[in-house]
């Protein structure tokens, strides 16, 4: 598999770098859109969405420091979201990297595809502040981090529509996603190194380039691109790539 990415480098950083930018935008959909484009091409499922969290290791540290220097971080909920969407990220990752790739291929573009359909759904839906409790919060955090893991995305439609919903600001809320999402996605990545070793993921080389170049750009980007818009257009792409891939 390395030797097959490896023609097509300037692909994987284009790639990693789209995603990112949008990533960076909205506070979600680096990881979807990322897996949806790799399992397109014919990864299975456990190698793109380890592929896809080793890449996140530093997008997201790149992008959590970015969103730390503008003060996009609200701790409470880094808090609050980290311990267990660490737990819920190890237990996906263990359950995805056990089950046999072609068995597991549909179900994942099934979930991508309804990602998809939320991320579009949260485009059109009225903005009003929602009552989530404080309690709710962590168990929404080991939601994502399991099906983030399984699916190689959904941490940020999952864990940033709630804290969205809660009436934080949106600058706050991508700030922490994002920064929590480094925590998540490292022991993610560990627990997929350990269950499948390095050479599975080496060809993750391109999209870390790519995700790194865009991930200063997103801090800056929230507050000057129309979100609306980018929400439908990365919903359809999402849902017409896991579609294509689903039939």
């Amino acid at each position: 598999m390395g030797d097959f990415f490896g023609s097509d480098l300037l692909v994987f950083i284009a790639i990693g770098f789209f995603a990112q930018i949008v990533d960076g935008a909205l506070g979600m959909a680096f990881g979807v859109l990322t897996t949806t484009s790799l399992l397109a091409v014919g990864v299975p499922p456990a190698a793109a969405s380890a592929m896809t969290h080793v890449t996140e290791c530093f997008t997201t540290a790149a992008s959590g420091l970015s969103h730390l220097y503008h003060r996009n971080v609200e701790w409470r909920l880094v808090a609050r979201l980290a311990p267990a969407g660490m737990v819920g990220g190890v237990i996906g990752a263990y359950l995805l990297s056990t089950i046999d790739g072609k068995a597991i291929e549909p179900f994942v573009s099934v979930y991508l595809i309804g990602v998809g359909l939320f991320i579009l759904y949260k485009a059109f839906r009225p903005k009003w502040p929602r009552d989530v409790r404080d309690w709710i919060v962590p168990y929404v955090g080991a939601a994502g981090g399991v099906l983030d893991a399984m699916g190689g995305g959904g941490w940020g439609p999952i864990v940033t529509s709630t804290l969205l919903g809660r009436g934080h600001e949106l600058k706050k809320v991508i700030g922490s996603t994002n920064l929590t999402e480094f925590a998540v996605t490292s022991v993610i990545s560990m627990t997929f190194l350990l269950a499948l070793g390095w050479s599975e993921l080496s060809s993750a080389v391109g999209l870390v380039i790519g995700g790194v170049l865009a991930a200063p750009f997103g801090a800056l980007i929230v507050r000057k691109l129309p979100v609306k818009p980018l929400m439908i257009a990365v919903s359809l792409i999402i849902i017409g790539t896991a579609a294509v891939r689903l039939v």
